[in-house]
């Protein structure tokens, strides 16, 4: 879906990975990050969210929460991350980040809070209910701090994907403010959701949920009963050109994730300011019934997009020419992908050992895929900085 934008806007880096992987400096099966673009779209959004006055934090689990880009984020001027779960809040800490919001989406185990809040700090933790509240609140207690505690809240016809529900009724939010405030070691701070923005395929537009108009109404309920400087956390398909729609509905913090390597969405349909700065990069292992077989192991066809032929830059030589487009067939989500079968057919078939390059909208950390950072590309001399495993932490390869 994104190779398209890869082939047009960022060239220089599919030339770059496959020179590299030929030369046995990348792996097959890695999610590879230009970190000089990477850097240069989280200034730009820094710089945007900086103009209409929301703090930012990055979301990094799209990259598998490498090192090597969170360092590059840091040096674009976003100093923080949101943490998606606790192997993202390690990660991230680890790196040098300043964890800005832990909890959301994923709520922190019971005998993992303690850590949390001692060892990781957080600006901000969400909660779901009071039980997730006061786990958050002892711990911080415990550790000598105040804690401030986002609401995630909900009204009747938001939208949450499936497995993803939880938190306060949003009509009960002046009660919740004032539970959480008469916590030891919590006070209450704002509220949050998920997803505020949705990107619509028949507009090809990103527009907003109901549940920004339930953060609206809710920041208003809270300011009626007196209460000021109060965080609204809204997260979800994230770009530079959405801050001032999300400033104006009442925000004060946005998460970047895919947009900050130009993989939202919105991205497919216009050229967003935000380059796109992470491929997907396999090999070729065999040849059979006329088809090449790909390794596989980070293969992640987001559900939000209807089907598509997926198609690869397949060849042994560094090319972004449409000569070397072929066709994929990717295993279903419900079978293990070992390969990917690339089509065979016609001159100049695949073979052994050539590189194939996908674009895709990544969640790196729910495969098991290598994560891999390159810099210099922007000069033209392009040098791996890091191999990692989508927790961050330094690969064993080669063994």
């Amino acid at each position: 879906m994104f190779l398209e934008s890869l082939r047009n806007r960022n060239p220089a880096f599919i030339e770059a990975a496959q020179t590299l992987h030929q030369a046995g400096k990348i792996p097959a099966n890695a999610y590879v990050i230009d970190l000089d673009t990477l850097e240069a779209n989280a200034r730009h959004l820094k710089t945007e969210a900086d103009r209409h006055g929301l703090k930012i934090f990055a979301m990094t689990k799209q990259f598998g929460r490498a090192s090597s880009a969170c360092r590059a984020i840091m040096r674009g001027g976003i100093e923080r991350s949101v943490a998606v779960d606790m192997a993202c809040a390690r990660a991230t800490h680890n790196a040098g980040m300043k964890v800005g919001h832990l909890g959301h989406l994923q709520q922190i185990a019971r005998a993992e809070a303690e850590a949390a809040a001692r060892t990781l700090a957080p600006d901000y933790w969400t909660v779901f209910n009071a039980e997730k509240a006061l786990e958050a609140a002892s711990a911080s207690a415990k550790a000598g701090r105040t804690q401030n505690l986002l609401a995630r809240i909900h009204a009747e016809g938001d939208t949450f994907y499936r497995g993803h529900e939880g938190g306060f009724a949003a009509s009960d939010v002046t009660i919740v403010a004032d539970m959480l405030d008469s916590l030891d070691g919590g006070r209450f701070a704002g509220i949050t959701t998920f997803p505020a923005l949705l990107y619509d395929h028949e507009s090809r537009k990103v527009l907003p949920t109901k549940n920004l108009a339930t953060l609206s109404k809710a920041a208003e309920a809270l300011a009626r009963s007196g209460r000021r400087d109060i965080e609204v956390n809204a997260p979800g398909t994230t770009s530079s050109v959405v801050l001032a729609a999300l400033a104006e509905a009442g925000a004060t913090q946005v998460e970047p994730g895919n947009g900050l390597h130009g993989t939202t969405a919105l991205h497919v349909v216009e050229e967003l300011p935000e380059r796109p700065a992470m491929l997907y990069l396999t090999e070729v292992s065999h040849l059979s019934g006329g088809k090449a077989y790909a390794f596989g192991g980070g293969f992640y066809i987001d559900p939000i997009f209807p089907d598509y032929d997926v198609r690869a830059i397949v060849s042994a030589e560094p090319t972004t020419a449409a000569a070397a487009l072929r066709s994929v067939e990717v295993p279903p989500p419900s079978m293990i992908d070992y390969y990917a079968m690339i089509d065979a057919a016609g001159p100049a078939a695949p073979k052994p050992g050539d590189t194939a390059i996908f674009g895709f909208r990544g969640q790196a950390f729910v495969t098991r895929a290598y994560v891999v950072g390159v810099s210099g590309i922007a000069s033209g001399a392009p040098k791996v900085e890091t191999i990692e495993y989508t927790n961050g932490e330094t690969a064993a390869w080669p063994l």
